[in-house]
Order: C-alpha cells, then structure tokens, then sequence
C-alpha cells in the first residue's frame, strides 16, 4: 500500500519549550514552511501556538513529527531558509515520494471574519503572495487584487509575520498634481488611499486602524518619500502601480528588506502618465517576468467580483479598444 492510497490518521504533540519567535521561524513567512511539509508528505499540517496536529498516511507521521521537532531544534540557533526545510523532507523520504495532496481551499483569517478566494484567478493570486516576496497583481477595477493585498498585510500583521503595513500611491490621478490640495503629503494622498482605509476599516475596526496609524504600524508613505529607505519587517502595498514612473518602479522594488512582502496592484489600461511617459507597471511586466521569486497575477473582466454590470462595462470598453 502506497502512502497516497493508505488511510488517514492523525497525530498531535506539543513543542517545549515554547517561545513565538522561534514558532513563527518553525512556520515560516506566512506558513510557507508548514505548506512545504503538506507539499512533501502529502499531509494536512495544522497548529495553534505550540500544539501541532498531523492529518494523513499513518507510515508518514512519525517523519513529519520528526521534521518538526528537527527544525524546532534548529530555530534555537538560526533563521530557517525553505531550502533547510526542503532538505530536512528529503532526508527522511518527502518530496518525491509523496504525492501531493489536493489543493485546499484559501481563506485569510482577520479579526472580523475569513476573506475567501474567488474563482482561480483569486485563489493563484492568494497562493503567490504566500510564497513570494514580490507580487504583482495586474487587471481591472473590481478583481479583488487590493482587498486581498490588505487581507494578506493584516493577516501577517496579526500573527506577527509582519510588524508593520506600509501604504505607497504614486501622487498623480487623472493626469492632475496633487500640489493644489489642501495639507501635507501625507494629507494630499490619504483620499486616493480610500479603497485600502475602507479595507482595513472593514478587516479590523476603524478604532483599531486609528491607534495603528497613530503608532506607525500603519504607515501611509506617499512613493516620493520612499527613496533612500529600507523596509525591514514589513508588509507593503504599492496600489496604482500603473501610474508610477520607470524610475520610481525600480526605486520602490529596491527598498525590499529582510522578511517582507512587497504587492504591487495596478491596472494597465488606466494609466494617467503623460502620453509621453512609459508606465513603470508596464516596464516591470516586460523586464522581471520569468525572474524567479517574483509573482505576477493577471486579472480578466471574468474575474470581477463588483456588480454584474462592472463586468459587462470593462468588456464592452475592451471591445471598443479592439475595434479602434
């Protein structure tokens, strides 16, 4: 009887001594480590603090318990790399000769619910953003790919993956200047971050989001202030890509830190540049696909999860395009 055909059992044990630093090492960015064991021995791996339970094949648990424990071990001295969790699977018989196990579906949990995927496009999206350091979410308006963004940054806020969410727009809309608002930069730009405040208000309490913004660990940093940073710890979404300038494109890439995730969210068909002036989105789309450890997800007017009438107006524009 293979592992794959043999049938399901579970396994519970709890880690000593306890400590979350080196739980959230064990599990890794997002539970990549974890997801990299369900991978390799075709099990369900799930734990709550240091309480760890096991689900599939009987002749495969005591392996996985061993890996755990083996890594658990290690995290007391060092930072785990997915390619020392790879290797510690391998060495007592995963990844190859497991098969793996049918995908599951993906929700995010928040303090005010579970945000589920929507259709493959949403679910494809979800699962690069919890294996890559830099995704890039590219489609129409109404895909879910901000909503999401934020549900991913709050879920990694809340379980400590990240210690804080940085906000970044590009300070242009509809071809105008933001010089002729009223206030600070900050000020300027907060009303063309509305769709991702509403997102966090929704995921966490508008008074929550206040005390996080009042403590910094909700960040709104309009991109002209980001050159010459570096963001370590951090959950970041750039919302608008599209309106972004080449340079500014490579500028924001290139404040990627230790242990962060980078969204990038936009829409090619909306670009308020200058004529004259390439989209850095477009040009990031060109330069960095194929370059492994970045995502790209691309939305379709079939991925609009808004009102039915939100799909049937991108497609007829789309039309129009094509017939021009």
């Amino acid at each position: 009887m293979t592992a794959s055909s043999a049938p399901l059992e579970s396994i519970s044990f709890e880690l000593s001594p306890i400590d979350n630093e080196r739980l959230a090492n064990l599990c890794g960015h997002l539970d990549e480590h974890l997801r990299m064991m369900e991978r390799g021995f075709g099990v369900e791996v799930n734990n709550r603090g240091g309480k760890f339970q096991i689900i599939g094949p009987a002749l495969v648990l005591a392996n996985v318990q061993d890996v755990v424990h083996g890594l658990y071990s290690e995290t007391s001295q060092s930072v785990l790399e997915p390619e020392q969790v790879h290797l510690a699977i391998r060495e007592v018989g995963g990844s190859e000769t497991i098969a793996e196990p049918v995908e599951k579906e993906i929700m995010i949990k928040t303090k005010r619910g579970l945000v589920k995927a929507r259709g493959e496009n949403q679910h494809a999206y979800l699962r690069r953003v919890m294996t890559h350091d830099i995704n890039f979410g590219i489609g129409p308006a109404g895909t879910g790919k901000t909503y999401l963004a934020v549900a991913c940054a709050v879920e990694a806020l809340e379980r400590d993956f990240a210690r804080r969410i940085v906000l970044v727009r590009p300070a242009v809309e509809a071809g105008e200047k933001l010089g002729f608002l009223p206030g600070d930069l900050t000020q300027k730009v907060d009303p063309y971050l509305r769709p991702l405040y509403d997102a966090l208000y929704e995921m966490l309490g508008f008074e929550r989001v206040a005390k996080l913004i009042e403590r910094n660990v909700i960040e709104v940093a309009p991109l002209a202030y980001m050159r010459g940073r570096t963001l370590n710890e951090s959950f970041i979404i750039l919302d608008e890509a599209q309106n972004t300038t080449v340079e500014q494109m490579k500028m924001f890439l290139t404040r990627l830190g230790y242990n962060s995730t980078a969204v990038i969210t936009g829409d090619i068909t909306q670009i308020d540049l200058p004529k004259s002036q390439k989209s850095g989105l477009r040009d990031a789309i060109e330069v960095l696909k194929g370059v492994e450890g970045i995502g790209f997800t691309f939305f379709q007017a079939k991925d609009v999860v808004r009102h039915s009438l939100v799909q049937k107006v991108i497609v007829a524009y789309e039309k129009a395009g094509r017939d021009s």
